[in-house]
């Protein structure tokens, strides 16, 4: 055999084997890539859609990973269609990940500052945490969710029914999940709760001769069986947020929602903001508190109507529970009006 006829020798064809691996590849970023458009999607058409869709909603910053890794492999099995699509994924996640709501400030006369306290002690097992946090940081309204009679009961030992540091209260009495306290310095005038599974408490608070609506949010978390009970307790929470007109409103608690909820994007819009997201932190996780900041979703919020202002908010960890508590400084102000 001469030379020429070696150069023209025909090449080896490409085996089986590579083809197998790419096309598997294309099948597992496929995969991947589905999974994530079908949580993307529902939250595009404003629908937190049904299990597992909400469940995985709550944390659709972290489907970047899951996006990321189908890219690759995308790369890797030369597969055109999933790197497209994986693209215009990553394009979604990155719209929906910016902030949700109006991120407003008001302006007027201020008539009072407070500071605004909401704690998840997880069946009372952190209530010798929380006495701690309320003595350091003195806030002036407490919203205390899962504090079933042992919590109401330190509560009132420590700081007394009609003592000098939080002489006002208002409770749903209850054990396990079911109990939660509202504690104040300023006097409270009885309200209806909203009704939930979990207790729900409200009030009205006389801020410097200014009435403030008080509730407190505790609705059931969307566990596969009870996501309609979910959905429908957040929307009594709506109903509440809508009734206040032009009244000043705090809406705190543990709400088992993020802002990827359209649930809870309800309640904001009517008109409530969050003051995590006027402080800058609306991504700032809260639960589990064993893996927060790092990793996390927020679910306790502190929401407030257009007659406040935020000066800071700040996300404290408390031993024995799974949620961090959130503190948020207020300005009450006259309704003057807003500004950006």
């Amino acid at each position: 055999m001469d030379s020429t006829t070696a150069r023209e020798a025909p090449a080896v064809p490409e085996r089986g084997g590579g083809r197998g691996g790419r096309r598997l590849g294309a099948w597992l970023s496929g995969l991947l890539l589905l999974g994530v458009s079908a949580v993307v999607g529902c939250r595009a058409a404003d629908t937190d859609g049904v299990t597992p869709v909400p469940q995985l909603l709550a944390f659709l910053p972290w489907l970047l990973v899951p996006t990321g890794v189908a890219l690759l492999i995308a790369v890797l099995a030369r597969w055109r269609t999933g790197l497209v699509w994986g693209v215009v994924v990553l394009g979604a996640l990155a719209w929906f990940i910016e902030p949700y709501g109006k991120a407003t400030q008001a302006r007027g006369t201020p008539v009072a500052e407070l500071r605004v306290m909401a704690s998840n002690v997880e069946f009372g097992r952190a209530t010798p945490s929380l006495i701690a946090a309320v003595k350091r940081e003195r806030p002036d309204v407490v919203f205390v969710e899962e504090c079933e009679v042992g919590c109401a009961s330190a509560l009132t030992e420590e700081f007394g029914d009609g003592g000098t540091s939080y002489p006002y209260r208002r409770a749903v009495e209850g054990y396990g999940s079911d109990g939660s306290v509202i504690l104040s310095r300023y006097p409270l005038q009885s309200a209806a709760g909203v009704p939930g599974t979990m207790g729900m408490p409200g009030a009205v608070a006389e801020v410097e001769g200014h009435p403030v609506r008080l509730q407190l949010a505790h609705p059931m978390p969307p566990l596969p069986h009870q996501v309609d009970l979910w959905r429908r307790e957040l929307g009594a929470l709506r109903d509440f947020a809508a009734r206040g007109g032009s009244q000043a409103t705090i809406l705190a608690g543990d709400f088992n929602a993020s802002q990827d909820h359209a649930a809870f994007r309800r309640i904001l819009d009517t008109g409530l903001r969050d003051s995590a997201r006027l402080a800058g932190a609306s991504r700032t996780p809260t639960w589990p508190a064993r893996t927060s900041p790092r990793f996390g979703v927020q679910i306790d919020h502190v929401l407030v109507s257009q007659e406040f202002s935020v000066r800071s908010v700040r996300f404290l960890d408390l031993a024995g529970t799974d949620h961090r508590a959130a503190l948020a400084d207020l300005t009450l102000h006259r309704r003057d009006g807003t500004e950006g």
